[in-house]
């Protein structure tokens, strides 16, 4: 398969080619909306790695309960442990792998072996049995995969100028993203009707009657997981097959180390010549560490305050997947007419005025319902124009570079939005509070885009 030349824009976006790109965000789902969000982590963090018999003591004895709760903490501090170290190793090593996509012309090659990475880890998932030694090794396992699904996402969002032409930019990147969102849709549903059904209770397990040693196993999360893995990478072949490798930049040499030094010199060259881009990959990354908030701490929002059971908490996930990727799809006409900056600071102002409503409307579950899904309405926009904005700013044949630094810098500021969520709770008392915290992130990178310029018409 031939390569396409780095400078070149396409003239027209290819379809086949867009939707085989569209396919890995499709697939991509498996792990953000079933490993990292819904599923996996909160397997992890769940009593199915208390000591049982703890957990038995827990209603007749204060002790007990007081215990459970003591290794619960340790079970989300273990999990949150494993995702820092992993976006540690995330900031150190994105901006060096996309430079080197770009010299060598491998983006597809780095994408693939991401993915190889993701899919791996995914699958080993489905060894981790409920029970205390395992905890640390599915901890692990999900730093592995974070590490590996922010690899390839480097090359992925650097193949956008691969697929679509300049004017269509912030069309086809709304594209993948709702594809993205729609799949996690389909794939929720599937696993909630075959598999997880609240951990078990009538999952696989009672579905096809199988002892209670196969239910006390914890299997139908684990068959869950692995038929995630298995979506993952049916989804991401054609994204293989069908998007060409870009022509290799053969100006850059030097391996590793030189990836760096180019590295430090691209940046101070920014910051002489282009220092819009930076001033955006600032004002990005704390609004996108806000924006990912917002799904992050819904559900726990929705739990504590408003209530919900855990199967209404996956099933208020499911709409709000489908209005974001609904909102997302048709906010790509809007960006390519206005601009991607215009949709970020627009869709913004939404996710704050909106954010303070839910603080503000007490106890009303229909209330939470209506803010809740109007929330999802704006997320899907901003991420989708902040990729559409930045391809258009990138240097043609440098765009894995550029997208190295956007995922540094996302890395860079994500304890923002977790740290004053809990210094709101901490102060008001109430998990409702926590809701300010994510406000405030999601109003200070609304602050930080009045200093960002508007897009150029055209990459």
């Amino acid at each position: 398969m031939t390569a396409t030349p780095a400078a070149a824009v396409p003239q027209r976006t290819d379809r086949r080619a867009l939707v085989s790109w569209a396919l890995w965000d499709w697939g991509s789902s498996a792990f953000t909306a079933v490993v990292t969000t819904f599923v996996f982590s909160t397997y992890l963090a769940s009593r199915a790695f208390v000591d049982p018999r703890l957990v038995a003591a827990e209603d007749s004895s204060s002790a007990a309960a007081q215990a459970v709760e003591r290794e619960l903490a340790h079970n989300a501090a273990t999990v949150s442990t494993a995702l820092t170290l992993a976006g540690i190793v995330v900031a150190l090593v994105a901006p060096a792998v996309g430079r080197l996509a770009d010299s060598s012309g491998h983006r597809r090659r780095s994408v693939l072996i991401g993915t190889i990475g993701v899919a791996l880890s995914i699958g080993a998932m489905v060894f981790v049995a409920p029970q205390q030694p395992y905890l640390v090794l599915g901890a692990a396992l999900l730093g592995i995969g974070t590490v590996a699904y922010e690899v390839a996402t480097v090359g992925y969002n650097a193949m956008l100028g691969q697929v679509a032409s300049g004017p269509q930019t912030g069309r086809v990147s709304a594209v993948g993203w709702a594809a993205g969102y729609f799949g996690g849709i389909v794939l929720l549903v599937v696993l909630l009707l075959l598999c997880i059904q609240d951990f078990g209770t009538e999952g696989v397990a009672g579905l096809l009657q199988l002892p209670s040693t196969v239910a006390d196993g914890s299997w139908d999360v684990r068959v869950a997981i692995g038929i995630a893995a298995v979506w993952l990478a049916v989804s991401s072949v054609p994204l293989f097959l069908t998007v060409p490798e870009a022509a290799p930049d053969r100006s850059r040499t030097g391996g590793l180390l030189g990836a760096y030094r180019d590295l430090g010199r691209h940046v101070a060259r920014l910051w002489r010549e282009r220092r819009n881009v930076l001033v955006f990959l600032l004002a990005s990354a704390v609004f996108r560490d806000g924006v990912g908030a917002v799904f992050t701490f819904g559900g726990i929002v929705a739990a504590q305050v408003f209530g919900f059971s855990p199967s209404q908490v996956i099933l208020f996930a499911i709409a709000a997947n489908v209005v974001a990727g609904v909102a997302t799809f048709a906010s790509g006409r809007l960006d390519d007419r206005f601009g991607s900056r215009a949709v970020i600071t627009v869709s913004l102002v939404g996710l704050a005025l909106t954010g303070i409503g839910v603080f503000l409307i007490g106890n009303a579950t229909a209330g939470f319902w209506v803010l809740g899904l109007t929330l999802a309405i704006f997320v899907g926009p901003v991420q989708s124009s902040s990729r559409a904005y930045l391809a258009r700013l990138a240097t043609p044949g440098r765009e894995g570079e550029l997208f190295g630094l956007y995922a540094t810098t996302g890395r860079a500021a994500s304890f923002l939005a977790p740290a004053l969520f809990g210094i709101a709770v901490t102060i008001g008392g109430s998990t409702r509070f926590g809701i300010i915290g994510v406000v405030v992130v999601l109003v200070a990178g609304l602050v930080l885009m009045v200093f960002v310029k508007r897009e150029p018409a055209r990459a």
